[in-house]
This record gives C-alpha cells, sequence and structure tokens, in this order.
C-alpha cells in the first residue's frame, strides 16, 4: 500500500516547508522508494497564474501546461519525481469541482458540506496523485500555517487518511520555529508547544518535529519538546540554519530521519550515504574556486522568489563550473532613469528574465544594448528575448519603433505580436501557451553547441511570440534564428554572431535546472562569464 507522509507549518510562515518536503523527498529516494510529491494551498485562486508576483512568488510551470505554486520546483530540483497538474491542488480548484458536480447532479440531491464532500474531494486528489505515479510514498505538504481558518478542510483531510487506510500507512511531520531570543541567551519552545497544541485540538498527533532554528537545540531543549509535545525524542529534529539549502537532506540523513520514516512504516530498504551528493553538489556549493557577477535586470527584484526558479538554476550553473555566482539584482526601471554603465559596472554577464506589462521594459532594452555592445556575455529568458530582438530591431535595422503589441498595439513595427490564437481569448487564467513544446535546432549555431542536439523540449508560459514577417529582414543585419518550433514555425532562439554569448529563448530553460545536473544554458553562460571581464 502507498504510504502517505502529511507534512504541516506552525508558528510562522516561509519556514521552508517546500524545501523540508524536497529533502526528505531526496533521502528516501536515495533509499531506492519512489517518491512524489505535492502541494496543496489554502487560496482561492484555481491556481497562481493570475497573481502578483509581488504576493505570490514565481509561478512553476510543468510539463504538462499546469501553473503552479513554486514548491513544485524544489520537488523536481531535489527528486526525480516528475511533477504534473495534479500534484498542486487548491481551494479554488477543490471547490470549483464540488460546485460543477452539485450543478450537475452528481450527489443526488444531498447537501453538500465541507465534510464529507470538500474532504472527500481533497482526499480524492491526493488519491490521484498516488495512482498516477505508482509512487509508494507520497509527501502531501499543506501549506499556510495550523490555526489558518483556510486551511482547515484541508488538514481535516489529512486527519481522516489516517482512519481510512491506518497508522501505519500514515505519517505526520510538524514544521516549526524554535526562536533564539539573543538578549536573554535563551532558546524558547512556547511557540513550538502552542503550535503542535493547536494541530492536535484538530486532531492530528504529529509523529516528528523538524524545529527551525539559528542557534544548535541541546538534549535537554529536545527532551523538553518531547515531552510537552508528545513526539519521541529521537523525531525532534533539528534544522539549523544552513549556508546552502542543498545540505538540509545531509542534516536530515546525519540524524537517522529517513530511518525513523521507514520504521513508522516498517519498510526495510536499500542503505544509502548521498556522498555522490554532498561531493558534487554541497562540496561545491560551499566551497568554489572561482567568483562571477551577473546582473540580474528584472522588476519584482526586492522579492527572490519571484525568480526563485532562474535563481537557482544560476546556482546550479555555478557548481557545475566550480564558481560562487553573486547575483547582482538591478531594478529595470533604475536603468531607465540613468546611464546602464554606471548600474551595470563591473559584472561578467547580464540576464534579462521573463515578466508581463510595460514596466520597465526600456531599462531592460538599454541593457541588452548595453551588453551587446560591450560584449557581455548576454542571456535572454521569454520576455528577455522578445526585448532582444526589439533592441536589435531599433538600433541594427532602422526600425527605431519597433515594440511589441503588449506595450503599444498600434506600432509601427510590431516585431513581437500576440499569437493568433489568443486574439480571442478574454479569460487569463491558464490560457497562455504553456507547458512542453518541441523546439528544432539549427547545426552550426551556439544553441547546438549548448544543447548538442537537434531537438529540444522546453516549458513555455507566455502570450506574444516574434513576428515572422521579419525574419528576414533581421536575419540579414546578423540575428540567427537557431531554434525553431515546427509545428507553428515559431521562433524559439535567437542568438548573434561575433559575441562572447549573446543567446535568448522564449521558453524557461530554469524549470529543467538540476543541482546535479545544471541546464546547459545557463551552464554555458556562467562558463561564459567567467572568461569576460568588464570594467
Amino acid at each position: 500500500m502507498t504510504k502517505y507522509i502529511f507534512i504541516t507549518g506552525g508558528v510562522i510562515s516561509s519556514l521552508g516547508k517546500g524545501i523540508t518536503s524536497a529533502s526528505i523527498g531526496k533521502i528516501l529516494e536515495s533509499r531506492g522508494l519512489k517518491v512524489t510529491l505535492m502541494k496543496l494551498d489554502p487560496y482561492i485562486n484555481v491556481d497562481p497564474g493570475t497573481m502578483n508576483p509581488y504576493q505570490h512568488g514565481e509561478v512553476y510551470v510543468t510539463d504538462d501546461g499546469a501553473e503552479t505554486d513554486l514548491d513544485l520546483g524544489h520537488y523536481e530540483r531535489f527528486t526525480s519525481a516528475r511533477m504534473t497538474r495534479f500534484n498542486n491542488v487548491t481551494t479554488g480548484q477543490v471547490y470549483n469541482s464540488v460546485i460543477s458536480k452539485e450543478r450537475h447532479g452528481d450527489y443526488l440531491g444531498k447537501t453538500i458540506q465541507v465534510i464529507p464532500h470538500i474532504t472527500n474531494e481533497i482526499k480524492e486528489r491526493i488519491r490521484k496523485v498516488a495512482s498516477v505515479s505508482h509512487a509508494q510514498i507520497v509527501i502531501v505538504e499543506i501549506g499556510g500555517t495550523v490555526g489558518d481558518i483556510e486551511g482547515l478542510p484541508f488538514l481535516e483531510a489529512a486527519r481522516q487518511f489516517e482512519l481510512d487506510i491506518g497508522k501505519d500507512n500514515v505519517l505526520y511531520i510538524h514544521l516549526t520555529l524554535v526562536p533564539y531570543i539573543r538578549c536573554a541567551d535563551e532558546i524558547k519552545t512556547k511557540p513550538t508547544q502552542h503550535s503542535v497544541g493547536t494541530l492536535r485540538e484538530i486532531g492530528i498527533q504529529p509523529d516528528i518535529l523538524v524545529c527551525r532554528t539559528e542557534k544548535s537545540l541541546s538534549d535537554e531543549v529536545k527532551e523538553k519538546i518531547s515531552l510537552f509535545c508528545n513526539v519521541r525524542k529521537e523525531a525532534v529534529i533539528e534544522a539549523k540554519d544552513v549556508n546552502s539549502i542543498y545540505q538540509l537532506p545531509l542534516v536530515f540523513k546525519n540524524q537517522i530521519l529517513d530511518e525513523i520514516i521507514l520504521s513508522h512504516f516498517n519498510l526495510i530498504c536499500k542503505f544509502s550515504d548521498l556522498k555522490t551528493w554532498e561531493k558534487n553538489v554541497v562540496e561545491r556549493a560551499l566551497s568554489p574556486k572561482y567568483k562571477v557577477t551577473i546582473a540580474f535586470v528584472g522588476k519584482y527584484i526586492t522579492l527572490q522568489d519571484a525568480y526563485k526558479s532562474i535563481h537557482e538554476a544560476l546556482v546550479h550553473a555555478g557548481i557545475e563550473n566550480d564558481a560562487c555566482v553573486d547575483i547582482k539584482r538591478v531594478d529595470s526601471e533604475d536603468i531607465e532613469k540613468g546611464d546602464p554603465k554606471k548600474v551595470l559596472q563591473g559584472v561578467n554577464g547580464v540576464l534579462v528574465p521573463g515578466g508581463f506589462g510595460y514596466r520597465g521594459i526600456e531599462g531592460k532594452i538599454k541593457s541588452i544594448k548595453f551588453a551587446r555592445e560591450n560584449k557581455i556575455p548576454f542571456l535572454g529568458l521569454c520576455l528577455g528575448m522578445q526585448c532582444a530582438v526589439i533592441e536589435f530591431s531599433r538600433h541594427i535595422c532602422g526600425m527605431k519603433e519597433a515594440n511589441s503589441t503588449e506595450f503599444k498595439p498600434k506600432t509601427k513595427y510590431p516585431v513581437i505580436s500576440l499569437l493568433a490564437e489568443q486574439r480571442k481569448i478574454k479569460d487569463l487564467g491558464g490560457t497562455m501557451r504553456l507547458g512542453a513544446y518541441p523546439c528544432k535546432i539549427k547545426k552550426n549555431t551556439l544553441a547546438f553547441n549548448i544543447y548538442g542536439k537537434s531537438f529540444i523540449k522546453e516549458r513555455h508560459r507566455h502570450r506574444y511570440e516574434f513576428n515572422n514577417i521579419y525574419r528576414k529582414l533581421l536575419e540579414k543585419k546578423g540575428m540567427v534564428f537557431s531554434g525553431i518550433y515546427p509545428q507553428k514555425n515559431l521562433v524559439e532562439i535567437v542568438e548573434l554572431k561575433n559575441h562572447p554569448y549573446f543567446i535568448a529563448v522564449q521558453f524557461h530553460p530554469e524549470f529543467k535546472s538540476k543541482p546535479d545536473n545544471a541546464h546547459p544554458l545557463f551552464r554555458e553562460f556562467v562558463k561564459a562569464a567567467l572568461k569576460t571581464e568588464f570594467s
């Protein structure tokens, strides 16, 4: 029978349930178990696709075209599990489904209630993930904090799982905060006690506590937590702050968390020590030989989670190049107002990510022009590619008014325009070009040298495309269209010759990068940046 692990959080948000879940998945997968993970999000939005990045952070996209929570990115980076639209469930999805069934008459006139109809829908979706993935262990992260009213149906569904399939098949892990009061030089356990108390009032007794702390927990503190929270002392796991998130599986492994979980489930698995992960990922992340500075020119830079996968992909590229990647976050609006040379002084590479809306666009275009003219390695992603096309059209092809119809609908030179199938769409949620699409790469190009093959598949999230009317003109002036979506003849990759590294893509390669297998576009970008000095 499939085993289920439910991970909840208490005291405060942003404790790192996603990374904790992914790390647990990693150590269990290293023991030979087939693992999958899913996120239950309490918000009423159907998905995060229309949410502001400042509120929600990055929208992670799966191969099958689902817009999901950024924690699914952690799951894929740490484990070999492949996420799908079934691996992220929101309150909006649950209620939408139940109401649709009620309208269809599926409930045969019954009064629809949170219990059992909403909770049954939640449980059905959890079992669906187990069925589709054929996983032996399903790790279910419940978003939000214990005590939040919107999360109660998910917690109740988790509680019912133990009744449905038995205690031996369900395990509850609670992530909590053990704060250190610096002025008193004391570690306080009371917030954890209250958090566990709230969870127990709901009907869930945690089997394992993972305690976030900035200072090591003494045996005395662990014994106190164990006594007041009714959890075995060895199941009080310390999650001390680390220099790299990729250390966390080793931290858990050293406290035999995998053995505690396997013992609960009565499972006997192969031995694993994660030595390869420690040597190839953690050691190289902590002790790099080189350093490189990358200017990250975006519009949501004050919230790192808005570009989480890109930041991690740069870290992965650094690991593979034995380098520390210093990410210099640059607000594109600052470059609009001033001299890009002053802002980009001393950087070894320029990256322009995706985004929506006209704010900050001219700053991105100025940054790209600066990188092109000064031979600084450049990588453009999604909107970054579109800005690269606009910049080239304006300053090399003489089309000074070139723009995207997203920003200027009646522009004289619409080098970027709305997809034909997008023109009649009114609903914004889930209607972009989403998911993995094939791309054919031309030989004897930078893209071919990077990928080493003619066909690739990458994930997309956008509405606007390069306007093929202008392809011949840009080609004549030196832009190389090295990647094409063959079915609709859409431009996927552009690059420039006679430049150390200038490449931009319509897709989001960051979604396929892993700490032990950096995405080639990022790997080669950092490699080129290491060879570049600019002052």
